[in-house]
């Protein structure tokens, strides 16, 4: 290997699912089998899950979200509103399973993940417009009695993506307030152009080649690194001016990620635009390291997790 790995992470890697997009239904369908029984097998002691349509945006169908409560809670309850990644065109809520069940255990808070349109069936906007329609409706009461001060985005890699348009989405139309976004590995910049996008081809679970397959996806064959890409769609095409006033920020970042650049210069281009913004860099990982959840330096960013997102939230 010509990455300095973690040795945990590099132990393991010889058992990690590779992930390769170039034949979708391929990919998907050995998701679905890895997919198969979590919810089963998970621990949801304490937590009651359900499944939630709800209204989707006008002239598409139902979103349906999945709702994870505390057992027991009483009263109005903040919200972690979660975005699953799989690079626009993997993914449901049972990626996130067990965080989730985790986040609402620890935090006491409403966990909701939104099970939103895949591309390249559904490109953009068709995700973004899902994820809005899904938190207009828990802002509504949708999915019970809420803090609609304590409401905050938490998304992985494409989800995370997603979350920070979101931020700026439902700013912009007077939507819910959303008070603060947690950024996994975010996918941000369909250029690619960034140091690491071009470096790391051949890095575990993501690298450029399916970084390009999925932005191709995601936005259409060709207009990837084109003029005139929404920063709703690619939110490292903001403007100062556009990112000023956005809810405050984490940004995590994995060290052999090719979303690993992009991440941090948005957290700097948050900052350079007044928002309060968090970067941490977790080193000798790899994107999606989080499957291998008994090293130490997963744990030790699970914990920043729960405690950057217990200080937002008050749980």
């Amino acid at each position: 290997m010509r990455h300095r790995y973690d040795p945990e992470l590099a132990a393991a890697l010889a058992l990690a699912p590779e992930v390769d997009i170039s034949d979708l239904a391929a990919a998907r369908a050995a998701q679905a089998a890895e997919l198969a029984g979590v919810a089963e097998r998970a621990d949801s002691g304490g937590v009651d899950v359900a499944d939630l349509p709800v209204p989707g945006p006008p002239g598409a169908p139902e979103v349906t979200l999945r709702t994870y409560r505390p057992q027991g809670a009483t009263g109005p309850l903040p919200v972690l509103y979660a975005l699953h990644g799989g690079g626009f065109v993997l993914g449901a809520p049972e990626v996130d399973h067990d965080s989730n069940l985790r986040f609402c255990r620890e935090l006491q808070v409403l966990v909701v993940s939104v099970d939103y349109r895949l591309a390249p069936e559904h490109p953009y906007p068709a995700a973004l417009e899902d994820c809005y329609a899904g938190l207009l409706a828990v802002a509504a009461g949708a999915a019970g009695d809420i803090r609609p001060d304590r409401i905050a985005l938490w998304g992985d890699s494409a989800g995370a993506g997603l979350a920070t348009a979101l931020a700026m989405l439902t700013r912009d139309r007077g939507g819910p307030a959303v008070c603060f976004q947690y950024l996994h590995s975010p996918a941000l910049d369909d250029r690619l152009a960034a140091r690491s996008a071009v470096e790391f081809t051949d890095t575990p679970v993501w690298n450029r080649r399916n970084a390009v397959l999925s932005w191709e996806a995601y936005l259409g064959p060709g207009v990837p690194g084109s003029e005139g890409v929404p920063a709703y769609a690619a939110p490292a095409r903001a403007t100062g001016a556009e990112l000023a006033g956005l809810p405050s920020a984490y940004v995590a970042v994995m060290q052999y990620d090719p979303l690993r650049d992009e991440g941090i210069d948005y957290a700097r281009a948050l900052l350079a635009a007044g928002v309060t913004a968090e970067l941490h860099l977790f080193p000798g990982t790899f994107h999606g390291a989080a499957m291998v959840p008994h090293a130490g330096v997963v744990q030790r960013a699970t914990a920043e997790a729960v405690a950057v997102l217990r200080g937002v939230l008050g749980g």
